[in-house]
């Protein structure tokens, strides 16, 4: 089956006091059918920086490669790691380029920076918003009914994760285009970006629903 056709998703980008949390569901659908279980919808960048992805499979991973390659090289040329505001400058000016055959995605690029922890949510046009909490995809709904309850500006980065895998759990049990478990990581200044384990994601999910 032709991995560009595969979509629908959930995705969801947090601001911690002390870094970022960026987290996808694992499904991939062609109209009604499941078509994977374990797609990769969560991208390290570089040590700083994280992508997630939502819409067409073969143009998310394209986009991620590029913003890869040029985060690389920016960072040989100046001597310094790319900031999380010029990686959503660069995907947006990509995207906002392809006007007769647009990359048909939601993208959220997350990461730490000089300036603190950033999430900026990128549209198909190009449109670039940085914001506190963002969400992407079908599943998007359910995840904002639970951020919009219990979101707190300022939360640390452990509140941030359960709150993450709380509203992605959500959009699980009621978008049929969400599912098969979830990918999450951490991005802070001293640790860069760092992927959960699966166990710990579904022992801290576990906890959640028990508490």
């Amino acid at each position: 089956m032709d991995q560009n056709v595969n979509k629908g998703t959930t995705t969801v980008g947090l601001v911690c006091s002390d870094g970022v949390v960026m987290a996808t569901e694992m499904r991939a659908t062609m109209g009604n059918l499941i078509s994977h279980k374990t797609t990769k919808k969560l991208f390290q960048i570089d040590d700083h920086l994280g992508l997630t992805v939502a819409g067409l499979v073969g143009d998310a991973q394209a986009l991620a490669r590029i913003l890869r390659a040029e985060a690389e090289l920016y960072e040989v040329q100046r001597g310094t790691p790319m900031t999380v505001k010029a990686a959503a400058t660069l995907l947006s000016n990509l995207m906002n380029q392809r006007k007769f055959a647009p990359y048909m995605v939601q993208l959220l690029v997350g990461g730490v920076d000089h300036d603190g922890g950033h999430v900026y949510s990128l549209d198909a046009a190009g449109g670039s918003i940085p914001d506190q909490f963002i969400t992407t995809g079908s599943g998007s709904p359910f995840v904002y009914g639970v951020l919009e309850d219990i979101f707190e500006e300022g939360m640390d980065l452990e509140a941030g994760v359960d709150v993450a895998i709380r509203a992605l759990s959500a959009a699980m049990q009621r978008d049929s285009a969400s599912g098969d478990g979830i990918a999450l990581c951490t991005i802070t200044e001293d640790d860069g970006f760092v992927a959960m384990s699966e166990q710990e994601i579904e022992n801290r999910r576990q906890a959640i629903q028990t508490a």
